[in-house]
């Protein structure tokens, strides 16, 4: 029988509602992988930073269940360097082999509990220099979506809860059921962590050319050797126009988007074909599979061939 991942979202006082419903949302379309529970500390009925209250079905006794827990953001008002003696005790009952996420303020809790020392974690931009004066202790990096340290995850603010539940289903169960469940919940497939977190322009200025046009075409593409010129001229703008206008929309140079964009096919290719590493290299872009082998490795630590046979062995 397929393991199904028990998932427990805790909902503390003044939590965000459209966080609190991401995992339940994102994970939930992912064919019956996950199970999603709310809990609060005290199974009692919290209030939510907007004009309202929610009741959950359960105490903190499922934490000591879950496979992963994620905490999700309160108001940045409630945020504070020590725990509620409830909620540290409903933090113990989390059993240490579990996973733990955190979205946006939700990593001021882990910092607060002791389980980022040693890590580094993000959250929103806005609240760093906030986190370095409670934690100065801690690594933070407030320049991206998501940090993935081995079995503590920290995301940024609001739609980086999405991302951070998609490269859970990704890093589980693979690219595929990840763009289907992306699909599904009609959001972006793929963000990846070390993306922008704040990006200058992310709707082109009224009157302003964008660049979504040629980011599509380039996609079509990936298998031949586009340079900054192609880019450029595809968008009908000068090189110096086309680079800024596109870090400003994107949060990313055009030579980094594309090594992004090309690394996530050859993802989906070693999970969904048996194509060879020089031919998926070929089909991506990349001049040869030694070069795949190298950006892979970059981006997720692991060899091709690793790569495949996590999956192949899932599948």
């Amino acid at each position: 029988m397929r393991h199904v991942e028990r998932v427990v979202v805790l909902a503390l006082d003044g939590v965000y509602p459209f966080e609190l419903g991401i995992p339940s949302r994102i994970l939930g379309a992912a064919d019956g992988r996950y199970s999603v529970l709310t809990c609060t500390v005290e199974g009692r009925p919290v209030r939510t930073n907007a004009d309202f209250s929610i009741t959950v079905e359960h105490g903190p006794e499922v934490l000591a269940t879950a496979d992963t827990v994620i905490v999700a953001p309160v108001s940045p008002s409630l945020v504070t360097a020590e725990l509620p003696d409830e909620v540290a005790a409903a933090l113990a009952l989390i059993r240490p082999e579990a996973r733990i996420v955190s979205i946006c303020t939700g990593a001021f809790v882990l910092a607060a509990a002791g389980l980022l020392d040693g890590r580094t974690a993000t959250t929103h931009w806005h609240l760093a220099d906030t986190f370095r004066r409670m934690f100065p202790h801690l690594a933070l990096d407030p320049d991206v979506l998501f940090v993935d340290d081995d079995r503590i995850l920290t995301s940024a603010g609001a739609a980086s809860g999405v991302d951070v539940c998609l490269h859970l289903v990704r890093k589980d169960h693979g690219s595929e059921l990840a763009n289907t469940v992306a699909r599904r919940c009609v959001v972006p497939p793929f963000r990846d962590g070390g993306q922008a977190q704040y990006i200058e322009q992310p709707v082109p200025e009224a009157g302003a050319a964008s660049t979504s046009a040629t980011r599509a075409w380039a996609l079509e593409h990936l298998d031949e050797p586009l340079t900054l010129a192609d880019l450029a001229a595809h968008a009908r703008m000068s090189l110096r126009t086309f680079a800024r206008r596109f870090h400003d929309e994107v949060g990313l140079s055009p030579g980094r988007w594309l090594i992004q964009q090309r690394v996530a096919r050859a993802r989906h290719l070693l999970e969904a074909s048996d194509l060879s590493v020089d031919q998926i290299a070929a089909r991506i872009g990349f001049a040869t599979g030694a070069s795949l082998r190298q950006h892979l490795h970059a981006a997720i630590g692991v060899s091709p061939q690793a790569y495949r046979r996590t999956f192949q062995a899932a599948r």
